[in-house]
C-alpha cells in the first residue's frame, strides 16, 4: 500500500486502490523520486471525507485494527496549542507492545501536520480504535527504537524512503504509550536538514484538524 494509505479513505482496499491505479496518466500524479503520490487537493478532499464517515458513525466505519503486514486506523483526539479546545484526526498506526506507533508525515507534505504541533505542546492525547478508547501521552521516538519503528513500517510501505525524502527534515515517528508508562514527552526534533528514511470528545467543544488549532 501506498505512503498515503493511513491518512485518507474510507477501507484499506480502497486505499490500495488509489495508489496503484493510473500511475501512467498525464497529469493524475504528483511524482518525484521514484514515488507516485496523488495531488494534494485529492489527499486534503480524502482527509475530510474519511474524519467526516469517523465522526458520524462514531468510530464504526473508518477505524479497523492493523493486520500482518498492513496499519490500522485511529482517531486521534489531542488539545490545540493556541486554543486548547478539543482537535481530531484520523491517523494509520501499527502496534508495538502496549504502544501505538504513528508518524507526523502530513500526506508527504512539507509542513508538520497540527496534531502533531498540537502534541508536542500537550502530549496528553486520547486514542479512539476498534477496540476502544483509551488515554495516551506522545513522544517521538528516537535512536535505535526510531530506526527500529522506521524499518517496520518500511515493511509495511515499501515506497516509505522515497517518500520521506520529498520533507526538508526528519519525519517523525510518534509513540502513543500508557500514561502510567511514558518516557520523555513529545518535542521538537532535530532541525531541518535532509529527509531521514524516516473516546471522543463531545462534538459541539471538538475542533476538526484543519480549524483552529
Amino acid at each position: 500500500m501506498g505512503g498515503l494509505g493511513p491518512w485518507f479513505g474510507v477501507i484499506p482496499e480502497l486505499h490500495a486502490l488509489i495508489v496503484s491505479k493510473d500511475r501512467g496518466a498525464p497529469g493524475a500524479a504528483t511524482r518525484g523520486r521514484g514515488a507516485w503520490l496523488p495531488p494534494r487537493w485529492f489527499v486534503v478532499l480524502f482527509w475530510h471525507g474519511h474524519r467526516a464517515l469517523v465522526r458520524v458513525t462514531d468510530g464504526r466505519l473508518g477505524l479497523w485494527r492493523p493486520k500482518p503486514g498492513g496499519w490500522g486506523a485511529l482517531r486521534l483526539t489531542t488539545t490545540g496549542r493556541r486554543s486548547g479546545r478539543p482537535r481530531q484526526v484520523v491517523v494509520g498506526y501499527f502496534e508495538d507492545g502496549r504502544n501505538l506507533i504513528t508518524m507526523a508525515m502530513n500526506g508527504w507534505g512539507v509542513a508538520e501536520p497540527g496534531w502533531w504541533l498540537n502534541l508536542q505542546a500537550h502530549p496528553g492525547a486520547t486514542a479512539q480504535t476498534r477496540d476502544g478508547t483509551r488515554q495516551v501521552r506522545a513522544r517521538r521516538a528516537q535512536g535505535d527504537e526510531r530506526e527500529r519503528l522506521w524499518s517496520r513500517w518500511a515493511g509495511i510501505d515499501k515506497n516509505l524512503d522515497a517518500y520521506a525524502a520529498r520533507r526538508p527534515a526528519e519525519t517523525a515517528v510518534v509513540v502513543l504509550e500508557p500514561p502510567d508508562t511514558a518516557g520523555p514527552a513529545a518535542g521538537p526534533g532535530p532541525a531541518a536538514g535532509p529527509a531521514a528514511g524516516p473516546g471522543p470528545a463531545a462534538r459541539p467543544a471538538v475542533w476538526p484538524e484543519g480549524g483552529a488549532p
